[in-house]
């Protein structure tokens, strides 16, 4: 295989995979990327197993072949070259030479019948949606995604398919985040798969707010999502998801609205006094005040006050400020309304008017 290709195509091309590589792997081949050679463009893949990548880019093709070349060496040398470069690449006799200018490395190649290609989907169903509408259903809810839970269902993103709309639901036992956009899905039964976490961080990262089409395929046990030269299969998580309605309480009889800017900073700013470990911050809602208290091992604390749109009797409930925090960050909007029932109950936080998100949070006892 031989070729050249500038720097200004081959970087981005690069930061399209390398995501999917992880750092230490127990097969040395998925530290590698696949590179095929062919009518003067390149197909480039990574993998780790569960999630695959795969670009393209142009290039001066002289001869074509298949290779696979370590990711992150390759990336490095691509970082280190002027802006304009342009790299020459030869592989014989297991090396890979790439010239730049007075630059030359080799690196050495591992066979690319050992990499591990994933299969495609089929026998599923096929959904087109707008990169907009799928990178705001990720963004909504993926914070309140699991991490490295026993209850393995939990370390990813449910992706619900209704006749009439898709639904994202995150959640790891202490809160959950619910988000529906209204899309022409095609199907008459409902139905539910799991992204595992690792393939929702890569497609936030991939993902811009445009209106360019995504495509997504479905098969029984993975899913193939192509956005613009990017195709992404990814294994599913083999697992039910816990009904997430029964989760977020209904006729909640306590209701507030405040702003959400004035609630973060004076949440930020409590913080700062809060227990280290458990990020505790009490709630107290007064009629027309919201009053904050934090507290630390210390003896000492942080104490704000904010106007509120509340009219109901005097109740305190403890939260992790965290919690709060993230949901508050991906509240849109200048208001957020909130409604609970008492300090031992969940409690329902979105935007005001946005009916399409849903945020439970669990109190804490502090």
């Amino acid at each position: 295989m031989e070729f050249t290709v500038s720097r200004e195509t081959l970087l981005p091309a690069l930061g399209k995979v390398i995501g999917v590589v992880e750092r230490r792997q127990t097969m040395p081949i998925l530290s590698n990327l696949h590179l095929i050679a062919n009518d003067n463009h390149v197909m480039l893949t990574a993998t780790d197993l569960e999630v695959e990548v795969k670009t393209s880019f142009p290039v001066d093709l002289e001869q074509f072949g298949e290779v696979t070349i370590p990711a992150k060496k390759l990336v490095d040398i691509c970082r280190s070259l002027s802006e304009d470069a342009e790299i020459h690449f030869q592989m014989t006799d297991e090396r890979c030479t790439v010239k730049s200018g007075r630059s030359r490395f080799t690196l050495g190649l591992l066979p690319a019948a050992e990499f591990p290609l994933m299969e495609t989907v089929q026998d599923g169903f096929e959904l087109s949606i707008t990169e907009s509408v799928f990178k705001r259903l990720l963004d909504k809810t993926a914070f309140a995604m699991a991490q490295q839970d026993v209850r393995y269902y939990l370390n990813g993103l449910l992706l619900e398919f209704r006749e009439n709309a898709l639904v994202t639901v995150g959640t790891d036992g202490h809160r959950l985040a619910k988000f529906e956009s209204s899309v022409d899905v095609g199907i008459s039964e409902l139905r539910q798969i799991i992204l595992p976490s690792k393939t929702v961080l890569e497609l936030r990262r991939q993902l811009n707010y445009s209106d360019e089409p995504v495509t997504m395929s479905l098969g029984e046990k993975s899913i193939r999502i192509v956005m613009g030269n990017i195709t992404m299969t990814s294994k599913l998580v083999d697992g039910r998801y816990p009904e997430y309605q029964r989760v977020i309480p209904h006729e909640l009889n306590k209701k507030a609205s405040l702003k959400k800017d004035e609630l973060k900073r004076a949440l930020s700013r409590t913080a700062i006094l809060s227990n280290e470990k458990y990020r505790g911050v009490r709630l107290t809602f007064d009629q027309g005040i919201l009053r904050l208290l934090a507290q630390n091992p210390s003896q000492e604390e942080a104490e704000e006050e904010i106007e509120l749109d509340y009219q109901n009797e005097s109740i305190s409930i403890g939260f992790n400020v965290s919690y709060l925090t993230d949901v508050l960050s991906v509240i849109d909007g200048k208001e957020v309304f909130i409604q609970f029932q008492d300090a031992n109950s969940s409690s329902v936080w979105r935007g005001k008017d946005a009916d399409d998100e849903s945020y439970v949070v669990m109190p804490m006892r502090i």
